[in-house]
């Protein structure tokens, strides 16, 4: 049997057209391509952030409702506390305010003595008040023209109080602006006008319940007095004189 040759299959050729076959020649593979084949596609994930947005939404919401409860208690315990003791502010009224003399000096020096009586009274029936020293003072518009002090004391229920104050002022200087507003006020027609201020703290009692001391201020104005004529004191008009009792809170360095 005669064997059969196949032609060979063409050869390939390399660029210089002179018919040589050109073998392939194989390199190492990169460190991209060995590392990019195996490390997988880097993709974003938009979700972390809408994560940490809801779990801000959810400490936020977690708060406002802890807040909302705990308003909500504050809110039962006073109301309860309302019912039970139906409590009622103290109230006060200047019943006296005599002056001794009030002296302006060229040099802008005052001096001043003033005896003021005021009534306080406490129409609580299961509430009793208990007052930290009280400090009194007199105003002639802005102008403070005298100090006092009353002692701390005990107002029972149902109890009406008389406190007395000897308010002086001995060589205090003014500036030109207030002793130039005072001696305006001195010659007015009508009176001096002067206001009465009491600062101080107090604490409700019932029975065995006491409250953390709380700053009030006494604020009474109206009050109208002329100048005493020789030693003889001159007693002011406290008839139209309006008292109002403010509570006054303190937030760090703020007192509201």
């Amino acid at each position: 049997m005669t064997d059969r040759v196949y032609p060979a299959a063409k050869p390939t050729t390399n660029g210089n057209g002179n018919g040589v076959t050109a073998a392939n020649p194989s390199f190492p593979a990169t460190k991209a391509q060995l590392y990019g084949a195996t490390r997988p596609t880097y993709r974003p994930q938009p979700h972390h952030r809408r994560s940490r947005r809801r779990c801000c939404c959810t400490f936020f919401f977690w708060l406002l409702l802890i807040i909302l409860i705990l308003l909500l208690i504050v809110g039962i315990i006073g109301t309860a506390f309302y019912l039970i003791y139906r409590p009622h502010r103290p109230s006060f009224t200047v019943t006296s305010l005599k002056l001794s003399y009030l002296n302006l000096t060229s040099s802008s020096t005052l001096n001043s003595k003033f005896n003021v009586n005021i009534t306080a009274k406490n129409p609580n029936k299961d509430i009793i008040f208990v007052y930290q020293p009280t400090t009194i003072s007199i105003l002639s518009g802005e102008i403070d023209i005298g100090d006092g002090t009353i002692p701390s004391f005990n107002h029972g229920k149902k109890n009406t109080t008389l406190l007395k104050a000897s308010i002086l002022s001995t060589r205090e200087a003014l500036e030109s602006d207030a002793a130039s507003e005072l001696k305006k006020n001195m010659k007015s027609k009508n009176g001096l006008p002067l206001k009465v201020k009491l600062d101080t703290k107090v604490k409700a009692k019932m029975g065995k319940l006491k409250t953390p001391n709380v700053g009030i201020r006494v604020s009474c104005d109206g009050i109208k007095v002329h100048l005493p004529v020789g030693k003889k004191p001159a007693t002011a008009s406290t008839s139209n004189v309006k008292c109002n009792v403010d509570v006054r809170f303190k937030i760090w360095k703020w007192t509201v």
